[in-house]
């Protein structure tokens, strides 16, 4: 203490008057809560203009390898540090030239029933142990299709092939699931892909990520919209709980866009 949002807020010259909240303990799934809580948060307060900062360093949850607990292995060769942050508001203002990349249509969390020991941190005097059981991807996969039919119902959606992802990869078996369960091509999670063989998992900034690397891809190939020339599109979070955070994503012409 002082926090990290204070210590940030005077390092990039915020007035001191600037409203901050702190997320803690949210793990791989904190990048969508924060992206939730801003778009409530930029549509309920006229003008307002929402930065979200995802940070994280995994030197805490660091062990050495174990040949009673190989998860702790899985997950230190998995996790890695990132950061990352993005601006969220609602009436984009022209004049002042604010180009949105998204629209946050809507944001839900709900958690996997009979799942709350599938990841599991706990504080020791060695650090903080992470257990992943070896069945967490595939508790993540059977779940994804009511997941996608509850946010895209009301919107009459119902062809998970014509949307654009934005998963957050927390793991090979992850995203092939998810890939398997909503029959999709690996094309579809291109981005997510590329971010999990260069930076790994990030935890809570790997969905920005995941986020920007779709929009560089777009404008490198000259796609109509930032979602891969798609519409409507998809983001995921998954992380202890089991909690998967789904955030409905529509994309904006690339004319519009920097």
């Amino acid at each position: 203490m002082p926090s990290a949002d204070h210590k940030l807020a005077k390092l990039i010259g915020l007035k001191p008057s600037v409203q901050r909240f702190m997320i803690y303990n949210q793990g791989c799934f904190g990048g969508a809560s924060a992206l939730r809580l801003a778009k409530d948060l930029a549509e309920n307060n006229a003008s307002a203009r929402v930065l979200v900062v995802c940070s994280e360093i995994i030197v805490a949850s660091f062990q050495p390898p174990s040949n009673t607990h190989l998860d702790i292995l899985i997950g230190s060769a998995i996790f890695a540090d990132g950061a990352a942050a993005l601006v969220v508001g609602s009436n984009p203002i022209a004049s002042i030239n604010e180009r949105p990349l998204f629209q946050i249509v809507s944001a839900s969390q709900t958690f996997i029933p009979e799942s709350d020991d599938m990841l599991i941190g706990k504080v020791r005097e060695m650090g903080i142990e992470y257990y992943m059981s070896r069945d967490l991807p595939k508790y993540i996969a059977n779940n994804i299709v009511q997941c996608m039919a509850e946010a895209f119902t009301p919107f009459g959606i119902s062809e998970w092939e014509n949307l654009f992802y934005v998963v957050h990869p927390g793991g090979a078996a992850i995203l092939k699931g998810v890939e398997e369960k909503l029959g999709l091509n690996k094309e579809k999670l291109k981005a997510s892909w590329h971010v999990l063989s260069e930076y790994g998992n990030m935890r809570s900034p790997t969905v920005v990520f995941v986020l920007n690397e779709m929009r560089k891809m777009t404008m490198l190939e000259g796609k109509a919209t930032t979602g891969a020339g798609l519409e409507w599109g998809v983001l995921f979070r998954f992380g202890q709980g089991l909690t998967v955070e789904t955030v409905v994503l529509r994309s904006i012409a690339t004319n519009t866009a920097p």
